[in-house]
Formats: structure tokens, sequence, C-alpha cells
């Protein structure tokens, strides 16, 4: 039922809003400045943007957190968004944050490669490409010797032997000179250990040693592509960044293209799923940025983003910084430069979203079934020989690839002997371990098989949070409760391969199973029974025909054999 407005009670000051489905599922998370008149303008006759009313018409209820200023909503937004990744927000494709090259400041300094950095160390990044990042790491301790340890060890450290550490724990020398020439070189100036670089490759290269020179060429580049060449100069760009966007459909790309001293030194990259606001994409993408890095002076961005990200801005960089659109004059020429290289990413980013055919798969089956998506499936599946090695399995399946790592196998322990049965007690199992829900609970089989998990899920509580659905062989039949029976087509592929890939799993599990239990000795399943006592009953028997001849008073005068295991041990034998 769509969320009535007339029922929302919020106050006038800044905050979070959080639009919420009845089961507590976060669909959109907003700040404001004034809650009330913000959440108002979601129910005006002409919304300003294309999502708002399919997201009042979904929504049950709004939620809000009070914040003491708009600067603290603005961080508390970002932490909610990372935490419930609402279905209408803009957010980043990739939520972890970027990791950053940091030198600390203890008192003999290390270098860092980290996306949580310790307070007052000195901070260069982000950096979208983490691997250059952690080779200019390593060419800061080969050249320069800069410890990495995270503490001082009076006896040295491997290391310190195979010389990427000066060894500051031993003796200090000259450590903070090598401290401040590896900070140069982090801050841009680079040009003196570029040519010892390229001098030492030239000397690798004239002895034939070529693996050494493409390891100095690889370094080189890694150099390069941390610090940034100068690709273009304006006394316009003193201290500028341009903030380019584009997007195809729901997939966005900001760049950040960075100007100092009238160079440009360096582009970053935020490819993020855009949900129609540019404005609130940007501004996503700002408060991502600059949440560890010192804002410049002029931000040109290409739509308003607000008074209150300015603000947020300045209060990071501790002066005033102008965020522009630009209209005319050399800014616009850069402003161009990042939108167009927007462009050319975020067609590079559709041309390889586009090529996961297993995402489109699921994309086509949330589709068939008229669900907002199918990105992550579990199914389940039995099977048993005769009675004999009754084991259940579950498969997932996230973006409609397997996640192996959630693949789990239960030997059933009940009494049940009957698929049915089974299933039920492994998939009560596995409700009770949960903590995550699953877009589709998926289960091999007909109506009887849906109406028990059904009738299990109403005991639990979870018809809500669970979507359930059986997928029977035979003509590959769909059964869902409160639905027709569907035959499923080409776009339900993803559901049979989700079957199918538990058939085999479960099969496979089963197998080895059977053929353990073929070399095993059968008195390993006696209760009570180890490999110590088993190994003493072979030792007094003298092997195993002693033991199918003995009594239950010969079994029990070997050592740490009692009655009552003595009288398992004969029963399991005879």
């Amino acid at each position: 039922m769509p969320v009535d407005q007339q029922s929302l009670h919020l106050p006038t000051k800044p905050g979070v809003y959080l639009f919420k489905t009845r089961d507590g599922r976060v669909l959109y998370v907003g700040k404001a400045s004034n809650l009330q008149n913000r959440v108002r303008s979601y129910f005006a006759k002409n919304p300003d943007r294309a999502m708002i009313p399919k997201l009042v018409e979904k929504s049950d209820n709004v939620d809000c957190i009070v914040t003491n200023s708009t600067n603290e909503a603005l961080i508390l937004e970002r932490q909610l968004i990372r935490e419930h990744k609402p279905r209408y927000n803009s957010r980043l494709k990739d939520d972890k944050s970027f990791p950053f090259i940091a030198i600390t400041n203890e008192a003999a300094p290390r270098v860092m490669y980290t996306r949580h950095p310790p307070e007052g160390a000195r901070l260069w990044g982000p950096f979208p490409d983490a691997g250059a990042a952690k080779r200019v790491i390593q060419l800061l301790r080969r050249h320069f010797g800069i410890r990495d340890c995270k503490e001082l060890l009076p006896q040295g450290c491997l290391a310190m032997h195979i010389g990427l550490c000066a060894a500051p724990c031993i003796e200090y020398g000259n450590y903070d000179a090598r401290v401040s020439a590896a900070t140069q070189v982090l801050d841009g100036d680079g040009n003196a250990l570029m040519t010892m670089l390229g001098n030492e490759m030239d000397e690798h290269s004239n002895g034939l040693r070529y693996e050494a020179a493409a390891r100095s060429r690889d370094m080189i580049a890694a150099v390069r592509k941390t610090l940034s060449q100068q690709v273009i100069h304006s006394r316009f760009y003193q201290d500028c960044d341009a903030i380019g966007f584009a997007s195809r459909g729901d997939l966005g790309t900001v760049v950040i293209l960075c100007a100092e001293k009238g160079i440009v030194v360096g582009q970053v990259q935020y490819p993020l799923m855009h949900r129609g606001d540019i404005g609130e994409s940007v501004s996503r993408v700002i408060a991502e940025h600059y949440a560890q890095r010192r804002p410049p002076k002029t931000v040109l961005v290409p739509a308003p983003i607000g008074d209150w990200m300015e603000e947020w801005l300045s209060e990071k960089r501790g002066s005033k910084v102008d965020v522009r659109v630009p209209k005319r004059g050399e800014l616009v020429q850069l402003q161009k430069m990042a939108d167009s290289n927007a462009e050319m990413l975020a067609m590079r980013n559709q041309n390889k979203e586009s090529g996961s055919l297993e995402q489109r798969a699921a994309d086509d089956a949330a589709i068939l079934l008229n669900t907002e998506r199918l990105d992550h499936i579990v199914c389940f599946d039995m099977a048993q020989l005769q009675g004999e090695g009754r084991v259940g399995a579950s498969i997932c399946l996230r973006n409609g690839r397997p996640d192996k790592k959630a693949y789990r196998t239960y030997t059933v322990k009940d009494d049940a002997q009957d698929d049915l049965g089974m299933m039920r007690g492994v998939v009560e199992r596995w409700l009770k371990r949960q903590e995550e829900w699953p877009d589709l609970l998926l289960i091999d089989g007909g109506k009887v098989h849906l109406d028990e998990i059904h009738n299990l899920l109403i005991e639990h509580g979870l018809t809500d949070r669970v979507p359930l659905a059986a997928l029977s062989k035979r003509e590959e039949t769909l059964h869902r409760i409160n639905h027709d029976d569907l035959i499923l087509d080409q776009r339900g592929r993803v559901l049979v391969f989700a079957r199918d890939e538990a058939h085999r799993f479960v099969n496979g599990f089963h197998r080895k199973r059977r053929n353990k239990k073929g070399i095993a000795d059968p008195l390993e399943e006696v209760d009570g029974l180890g490999a110590k006592k088993l190994q003493a009953l072979l030792r007094h028997f003298g092997g195993r025909r002693g033991i199918n001849h003995a009594s239950q008073e010969d079994l029990c005068a070997v050592p740490g054999i009692g009655s009552a295991l003595a009288q398992r041990i004969w029963q399991e034998i005879h």
C-alpha cells in the first residue's frame, strides 16, 4: 500500500529520511535541512524525477533520523546508503572505499597501503587503481628503504635482509632524509626517480638482462600512472577539480579531473548506479571522493548540487570552496573535457556490463516473474538411494553466477525417509542460520513440495521476507503461491540453471558419501568407538576376523571397552 502523506509527522529539523517497505527493507535514503518540507515534495503532482512515483507507490512508511546539522546528515546519509544499498539511490558500484598511500607520523615513519588511514598520517589518494598504488609502495621501499612493519624489532626483520628496509630499528642514520625523498616523490616531483629508473632499465637492457629491464619498465609505468603526467596546461586551472558525468540507462560514470598550478595532473573514475538525478549522483561521488582528502578552491560540476554540499566542502577544506556550473571561458573547456572522458568511460562500462550474460539472464527472469530483481537465488535439492545416504544441498547464484563459497551440504539426521520430509528438515536448518535473505528461494519439486515449504515459512513468520518457488522438471513448470503455474521459456534460463546446478551438486555429494562408506570400516559407525579404541580391538584380537568371532564378554576384556559399547559393537557385527 503506498505511503500516506497525512500519516507522516516529521520534524522541521535537519536529518536523514528513509522510505521503507512493510518488512523493513529500505528503498531510498535522503538528506534534508528541513525534513518535513523535503519529504512533502515527494507527494507533489508533478515530481521532478521519474523514479518518485514508483518509490512512493512501493513504500509503506517513511522513517527519519534527526541530526544536529546538515553536515552530520550528509555523513549519516553516506553511511546508510553503504549499509542498506537502497534500490532507488544512486550508489557506487563498488561500495568499498578506495585505498590510500599513507606515511605515518611515528618516530620512524612507515608507509602503508590502507583503506582506513591512521590518525595524523600524511595521505595520498584515493587510488581507484589499487595495483598501481601497491607497486609505488614497492618502489618506495626498494629505492628509499621506507619500512612497512607494524613495530620496530631490535633484531631487524626479513625486509632489512633483502634490501627493502633501511632498518631504522637498528640504526636510524639518515632515515628522515629517506622519508623526505619518498614524500617528495608522492607529492608529484618524480623526475629524479624517473631518470634513475630509466638509466637502470637501459643498463639492464645493455647487459641483456631483459627480465630486470622489464621490471624497471613496469615500475616507470606504475609511477606515471599513480603520480600522473602533465596532460594539459592553463593559467586558469590553479586549484580546481572538474567533475564530468555521463550515463547509459542505470549505469552512470562520474569522472573527476584534478588540476593543480595550471596543470591537469590526474583523473579518477567512479562507476555507479544512476537513478535519474544527476545532482544526486554527483553529490554521492563528491561525498565519497573528498571524505579523506582536502577539497580544492574550485569545484566545477555538471549540475547544481545544493548549498549545503558547498558548505560541507568548505568545512572540509577550512576555507571557502567555490562550487559552480561553468557557462563560458576556459573553465567550460575543462568541464567539457571531464564530460567527454565520462562519456567515453560510460560507453566502455556499458559494453563491459552488457557482456555479462549471467546478469542479463537474472534480469530477464526478474522481468518474467514481475519482481524487482533476482540477483540472489538459493536453490535446494535432495538425494538418496533406497533410503541410504540421505543428503541435501543448497547452491547460491549471485548476479546469475554461482557463488561457490555459499554452497552448503546437509546430512539428513532425522527419521524422514521421503524427499518431502527430508527437504523440510534441511530448509529449516538453513533458515535458522540465515542472516541475509535471498531474492528467491527455489526448490526442486512440484506443488506438494511448494506447499510443505510454504507452511514451514508460515511457522517461522518468514513468508513476507523469503519469496518462494518450486521448479518441476515436467515441462520446466514453475509453481508459486497465489500465482498460476508458469512454463519457463528462454527468459527463465537462470532458474533452470539453478535447479540443474543444485541437482549436480547434491548428486556429487551423495556419490562421495557412498564411495567413502564403501571403503570405510562399518565399525566406524558405532557410537562411541573412535580410532584409538578400534585400534585397541584390532591389536587385542589380532585382526578383524578375531573381532567378528568375539562374544560380548570377550569384547569387554579389551581396555577402554565397557559393557554398553561392547553390546553396540556386537550388534553392529551381527
